[in-house]
C-alpha cells in the first residue's frame, strides 16, 4: 500500500480534508445525531462503541487501499471536522468508484460539500489515473433534491434512475462524473 495515499491530505482554499483520527470521536457523534446524516448512512453512529468501529474502518479501508474517508475541516470555522467525503472502490484496479459525503448541521448552506467532494474528485483522478480510474459516481435517494444539487455544483451530471436496493427504500439518482479524456 502506498504510505502516501494512506495518509493524504487535501487543502482546497480553507477547507482541509484529512484522515479521520481518534480524537475526532466526539464530532462524529455529534454529527450523526442529525436525521438528516442518519437517513443517508450506510453505517449509522448511534454511540460511542459504533463511532469508535466507524473510524477503525475509516483506517481499514485505507489500509485496504479501497475506501479513503477524509474528515473536512473548514479552517474558518475552526479545526475539527464539519463534514465527510469518501471515496470507496468496488475492487483493485476497478475503473470506477463511488463518492459519498455528508456534512453536519451547522455547517450546511456555506458550500463546504461541493468544494470538498470537488477536491476529493480532483484528488482522485489524479491519485488513480495510473490505476485506470475514469469514472466516478455520487448515488443518493430521489428524495434528497440537496444532493443533487450538490452533485451538480461539484460537476457530476445526472445518469439514470437507479431501482429501490437495500438499504434505502426508494428509488436512487446516479450522477457521474468522468476523468479528462475519460468516455
Amino acid at each position: 500500500m502506498n504510505a502516501h495515499l494512506r495518509t493524504a491530505r487535501i487543502r482546497d482554499g480553507s477547507l482541509l480534508l484529512r484522515p479521520w483520527l481518534p480524537g475526532d470521536l466526539a464530532a462524529l457523534l455529534d454529527a450523526y445525531r442529525d436525521p438528516a446524516v442518519q437517513a443517508g448512512s450506510r453505517a449509522p453512529v448511534a454511540d460511542e462503541e459504533a463511532a469508535a468501529r466507524w473510524l477503525r474502518a475509516q483506517e481499514e479501508g485505507r489500509e485496504s487501499g479501497l475506501r479513503y474517508g477524509f474528515a473536512v475541516v473548514d479552517t474558518a470555522l475552526g479545526d475539527g471536522p464539519v463534514g465527510h467525503v469518501a471515496l470507496h472502490f468496488p475492487g483493485p484496479g476497478s475503473g470506477s468508484a463511488e463518492v459519498g459525503y455528508w456534512t453536519a448541521a451547522p455547517a450546511r448552506g456555506r458550500g463546504i460539500a461541493p468544494q470538498a467532494l470537488g477536491a476529493l474528485t480532483g484528488w482522485a483522478f489524479a491519485s488513480f489515473a495510473g490505476d485506470g480510474l475514469v469514472r466516478l459516481d455520487l448515488l443518493h435517494q430521489v428524495d434528497n433534491e440537496a444532493s443533487c444539487r450538490v452533485a451538480g455544483k461539484a460537476g457530476y451530471r445526472f445518469a439514470e434512475v437507479l431501482p429501490p436496493h437495500p438499504p434505502w427504500p426508494l428509488a436512487g439518482h446516479r450522477h457521474e462524473r468522468r476523468a479528462a479524456g475519460g468516455r
